[in-house]
């Protein structure tokens, strides 16, 4: 697939998408709490997308190589679970001191916009505050490195920094990518590399930028239901993510 550049119409109805999706995720992340299912929340996920008239990007889209198609409106993955876990078929009560990452495609007027938040439910570890605010802050810096004239490179290894410098596992297998009219597109956006290497950056690109840090090791695993990552010792794990459109200065957080 060809990295394709929006035009400037798709861009105004992307940035209108990313405003309903961040409303959308905050609301989620309050009703974050012990004693809440994921099933509450994704039944929630999905009257909230329904009722701004769009639609869940993730319901029954079958990404390449799955044996079927993903069976909720928001990943919901829990602790160890790294992305992916379905809300829905067993459902888990959330408990104080778990992390939750809440991952969410949200698709208006046909342009899809992908964004995610990991938020704790009731008080946490320190061990798993830092990593959340660790991740987030990988995030920061991938997007303060991504503009036009640079490379997929440079965000990678803005990112690996972070957690270099803080001895986090990376998860290598999953990663950023593009976005808009499909729910994965090129060019391929790793959470790790070298400054100037990877696919170029063009004005009018739009992409995921979405860093996953485990707090022990970057091996992962994957779930009998074909679609929950897990880290493969069990340690914690978040992820944060927006959509961002490439622009001259920098880039502009559409899922702000």
């Amino acid at each position: 697939m060809a990295i394709t550049i929006k035009t400037p119409e798709d861009i105004e109805m992307l940035r209108e998408g990313g405003k309903r999706h961040a409303f959308i995720l905050k609301e989620l992340a309050l009703m974050v709490r012990p004693g809440i299912s994921t099933k509450e929340i994704d039944d929630r996920a999905h009257a909230l997308c329904v009722e701004q008239g769009d639609q869940p990007s993730f319901l029954n889209y079958k990404p390449y190589g799955a044996r079927r198609a993903y069976p909720a409106s928001v990943c919901i993955s829990v602790n160890d679970a790294i992305v992916h876990g379905i809300p829905n078929e067993n459902p888990i009560v959330l408990k104080e001191g778990d992390i939750v990452s809440l991952d969410m495609g949200v698709t208006h007027k046909g342009l899809i916009t992908d964004a995610a938040i990991t938020v704790p439910v009731g008080a946490v570890s320190s061990e798993a505050k830092s990593l959340l605010s660790f991740t987030k802050k990988a995030l920061d810096v991938g997007l303060n490195a991504c503009r036009a004239g640079g490379t997929t490179g440079d965000i990678g290894a803005a990112i690996e920094d972070i957690a270099n410098k803080h001895g986090y596992g990376i998860v290598r297998e999953l990663a950023g990518h593009g976005v808009g009219y499909k729910v994965h597109e090129d060019p391929y956006v790793p959470n790790y590399g070298k400054k100037g290497e990877g696919a170029k950056l063009k004005v009018g690109m739009v992409i995921a930028i979405e860093p996953m840090f485990n707090i022990g090791g970057d091996d992962i695993t994957l779930d009998d239901d074909g679609y929950t990552y897990r880290t493969a010792d069990g340690s914690l794990s978040a992820h944060f993510e927006h959509t961002v459109v490439v622009t001259e200065k920098g880039c502009e957080i559409l899922t702000k």
